[in-house]
């Protein structure tokens, strides 16, 4: 495998993603938009979830297809970000078809970043219009670290961020990773500059660093003793242009899960709402029906934990900061 021209989730053909940021609010939205509908399924891991309209993404359900997914900070008062991307697709002409009426279907996730320095004495809920200016921004190329829903993020000891990854498979399929690194762990090993994701990293994609020569397993610090619980969540979407069904998408999301162990210790904490969507544009069929699922999870795995470092590893610093970034703590360029 190898990463894709942009070494982005958009490197999938058929998707955009857009976002939008207050760094007053210190906040923002990330939107995956799809060119048409596409297949989204959803696996929760984490003990405190908060989503919007993943219930319908059960294999069992009617709607089999979405047009856009939402990663939002905000904590609930985010999950009106999806209200926002919902009235531009309306807008657009976009959605289920209910007799003569559309529906947009927006699944949506978010992470709490009310406690991270910003201003958040707001009057009005920012978060729909913030959602619209994600939507209204979405495109191939965009930025990572300090942006979109990754705005606020945190981690144990260092600022988050929003990261992206891909790979084009052997048989030609392309997978893909999007992630709001806003987690309770870590992931740097033992407040050293190497990343957990380490040794799946490609091209020098967050600093080269490898494993660090003297890390000693079971030796990371308590982070119960360190940080205070209630306000974290690392939320990400995993594409691909395969051909799934529901079923096979939930499997793709539940396999990406293992990235997200790999890059942050620990990871699907109680007080974490770890959440992976996975999104499906159907462009390419299996070439082989019974293996290619599976190498299409680990694909997906090592995606995620890619991105993650690389959300991290990109984040810059702002006015108010509670943590500081991983280029300023460990003097990177």
């Amino acid at each position: 495998m190898k990463p894709g021209k942009r070494n982005l989730i958009t490197d999938v053909p058929g998707l955009k993603v857009g976002n939008a940021s207050d760094d007053r609010l210190k906040s923002g939205v990330s939107v995956l938009l799809g060119d048409a509908p596409f297949t989204a399924a959803v696996h929760v891991m984490g003990g405190a979830p908060g989503t919007r309209e993943t219930d319908l993404l059960a294999p069992d359900r009617l709607v089999q297809e979405v047009d856009a997914l939402v990663l939002s900070g905000g904590s609930a008062f985010g999950l009106d970000a999806a209200s926002g991307v919902a009235d531009g697709l309306r807008a657009m002409g976009r959605g289920f078809a209910v007799g003569d009426a559309r529906v947009p279907i927006v699944p949506g996730a978010i992470l709490f970043d009310l406690l991270n320095g910003g201003d958040k004495a707001w009057a009005d809920n920012p978060y729909k219009p913030l959602g619209r200016a994600a939507l209204d921004a979405a495109g191939a190329a965009f930025a990572l670290g300090s942006t979109g829903a990754g705005c606020g993020a945190t981690t144990q000891d260092l600022k988050g961020g929003l990261g992206s990854a891909s790979v084009v498979m052997e048989n030609g399929i392309t997978v893909g990773a999007l992630v709001a690194v806003n987690a309770l762990g870590s992931v740097i090993q033992q407040g050293r500059p190497n990343f957990w994701a380490a040794p799946y990293e490609m091209d020098d994609e967050f600093g080269g660093l490898g494993m660090a020569a003297d890390w000693q397993p079971g030796h990371e610090p308590d982070p119960a003793a360190q940080v205070d619980t209630g306000g974290n969540t690392t939320i990400a979407i995993v594409a691909t242009d395969a051909r799934l069904t529901q079923a096979e998408a939930t499997r793709l999301a539940t396999a990406a899960h293992d990235g997200m162990a790999r890059a942050i210790v620990p990871s699907h904490t109680p007080f974490d709402g770890d959440l992976v969507f996975a999104a499906a544009t159907g462009a390419r069929p299996l070439p082989d029906p019974t293996w290619d699922p599976l190498r299409l999870g680990h694909a997906a795995a090592l995606c995620l934990a890619r991105a993650i470092a690389r959300g991290v590893h990109a984040a810059q610093p702002a006015p108010g900061d509670t943590h500081p970034t991983w280029q300023a703590r460990f003097g990177g360029p």
